[in-house]
Order: C-alpha cells, then sequence, then structure tokens
C-alpha cells in the first residue's frame, strides 16, 4: 500500500541522506520523492511516497525519522485531506504535421508546450500522478525522447489540525 510521508526538516547538509538512508536500512522502498524549502528560511519540506506492507512498520519508521537530529516534524498524511501534485517533462518525438493531434491531445490535461524543435515538442504537465500517467500513455505512441518527473508533493488543505506542533522556529537559528 502506497503511503505519503511528509517530514519537515532543518535545511542542512546531510539530512536528506540520513532520511533516506534510514526508509533505505527498515527496506521501504521510496515511489518518490521531492524536496524544497519552505516559507521559512532555514526549514525545507520533504514529501516520499512509499510502499507499505505493515502499518506497524510504517509507525516504528515515523517514530525513528522524528528522533532524527534536524527533523521536526513527520506525518503520514495519506488518509488526510491534502493537496498534492507532481509535474512532468514530457519531450516527444514529432513532425511540423502531427504537432496539432499532439497539442488536441495535450490540450484536456492542461499541459502546454514550453519547446518545440525540428522534430519534437517538450510538453510541460503538472497534477495528480494518475493524470500524468495518462497522458503519458497518450503520448507513447508517438515516441517519448526523454522524460522528466518531479515526483508527488503535497500538503493538508486548509486549516486541519496538525498531530504535533513544530518547535519555534526562532529557536531554530
Amino acid at each position: 500500500m502506497k503511503r505519503i510521508i511528509t517530514a519537515t526538516v532543518q535545511n542542512r547538509s546531510g539530512v536528506l541522506n540520513r532520511v533516506t538512508g534510514l526508509l533505505q536500512k527498515r527496506q521501504f522502498n521510496i515511489d518518490s520523492i521531492s524536496v524544497g524549502r519552505t516559507e521559512v528560511d532555514g526549514i525545507s519540506k520533504m514529501t516520499f511516497v512509499v510502499d507499505v506492507e505493515d502499518n506497524q512498520k510504517l509507525e516504528q519508521v515515523t517514530k525513528q525519522l522524528n528522533k532524527q537530529i534536524d527533523v521536526l516534524k513527520v506525518s503520514d498524511i495519506t488518509d488526510k485531506a491534502i493537496v498534492a501534485r507532481e509535474l512532468a517533462l514530457i519531450k516527444v518525438l514529432t513532425s511540423p504535421q502531427l504537432r496539432g493531434e499532439i497539442q488536441g491531445i495535450i490540450e484536456p490535461f492542461r499541459a502546454s508546450v514550453i519547446d518545440v524543435s525540428k522534430d519534437s515538442l517538450s510538453i510541460q504537465v503538472t497534477g495528480k500522478p494518475e493524470k500524468i500517467e495518462a497522458l503519458i500513455d497518450l503520448l507513447r505512441p508517438y515516441g517519448i525522447k526523454e522524460l522528466a518527473r518531479t515526483g508527488l508533493t503535497a500538503f493538508l488543505r486548509g486549516q486541519q489540525p496538525q498531530v504535533t506542533e513544530l518547535p519555534s522556529y526562532s529557536l531554530l537559528k
């Protein structure tokens, strides 16, 4: 079963390595990972999609992650109301005659052409992973020359109560 785990961490060298090392040590397969800075200087947010067979094992890893130095908070947000998106860049082989046809395919997905060359189109699409997979499947017959995906990034919708509060950021500087 796939689970979405978020970790709020101090933006320091080696944090990503320690967190992923712990997941690897516990034999979790990381399906996707995205990391980026937050609205607070010096703080980053990691979003992992992991394949988990045992919820007890997931709870144990969550507790161990919370004990890691530089990790401020870990949450399993899978079953909560969340906003989740992924970005994909897709380079499709095409001739000038097929560009209109490809444009017609990507339009319902709200995807956009971000680069055009003599023999290819580069397309940008954001959304849920299922949406991105559907577009990739439709473009595959044209010949996908290159594909890059960010991995899922997510946070809680609205003003949902947090499981644990973050420590004061002023103490972290």
